[in-house]
């Protein structure tokens, strides 16, 4: 069954450095807090213990303490959470996203592009596969932080069976990006959603980390059209936003630009 209205919030925060119960305690409050008509809860990159390369201190099983915890608030909250984390698998660690649905259902991907300027390459392995979460009748596409300046990567395709739905409606980003490249993250994230026609949902945190980098924060919600529908810089806050399927779906049956895109074959 098809929801033609979403409702999602973007959590934007700071974060306590390595310290995953506090970051815990603190986003519970957060999610809490939240809108009960509220559909997705969207955390940070590394939410409990910001952008650290120290992961053999910090990484956990997929199903460890942290999903535990948002599966227990998901079904409490009847919300979907998601949000990255550091993870371990057969002697490897991954920067991974975690989708945590209130009926339990789980999805998860590794971050594919890690950021050679902070040597996360060195630290941790990188995923191969994308992913589309169906939800709800909207099909979701996560990316993390670096990867969104990879348009190929994040090229949203025809549906297969729908022509005036790409394979993503909604593009979510969560991220520890510094303040000192917002430029670039603001620009991109607007690209993401023109190029694709599709929504962008994107939550950075803010503050400043152990490594004294500052994270302006700049989430924001954007429309298929490059719009900021929601927007914050500086502060802590909840962004809200209500997505369309029908205003999508007008926006790609107006401007069929898809309908030229280059077809490629993508590499992993």
């Amino acid at each position: 069954m098809i929801q033609e209205v979403l409702k999602i919030a973007v959590l934007q925060s700071d974060l306590v450095w390595e310290n995953p119960e506090e970051n815990r305690r603190i986003f519970e409050e957060k999610i809490l807090a939240c809108d009960t008509n509220t559909d997705i809860i969207v955390l940070p990159e590394m939410f409990t213990t910001g952008f650290t390369m120290n992961a053999n201190a910090f990484a956990e099983s997929i199903d460890g303490t942290t999903f535990q915890w948002m599966q227990s608030l998901a079904k409490s909250k009847n919300v979907v959470i998601c949000g990255s984390l550091i993870t371990q698998h057969a002697e490897k660690y991954y920067n991974t996203f975690l989708w945590v649905s209130p009926d339990g259902k789980v999805h998860s991907y590794s971050k594919k592009h890690l950021f050679r300027l902070s040597d996360e390459h060195l630290t941790y392995t990188a995923g191969e596969e994308s992913l589309i979460i169906p939800y709800k009748g909207w099909n979701i596409r996560p990316v993390i932080c670096y990867d969104v300046r990879f348009p190929v990567w994040c090229r949203n395709r025809v549906h297969s069976t729908e022509p005036y739905r790409g394979e993503y409606d909604l593009l979510l980003v969560v991220a520890n990006w510094p303040e000192r490249r917002s430029l670039a993250w603001k620009t991109l994230l607007a690209a993401r959603s023109i190029e694709n026609i599709a929504y962008v949902a994107a939550c950075n945190r803010v503050g400043e980390d152990a490594n004294k980098i500052y994270h302006s924060g700049d989430s924001a919600i954007i429309s298929p059209l490059g719009e900021k529908l929601n927007e914050a810089a500086h502060i802590e806050t909840t962004l809200y936003a209500e997505l369309s399927l029908e205003k999508l779906v007008h926006i790609r049956r107006t401007y069929q630009f898809w309908r030229d895109a280059d077809d490629f074959s993508l590499n992993a």
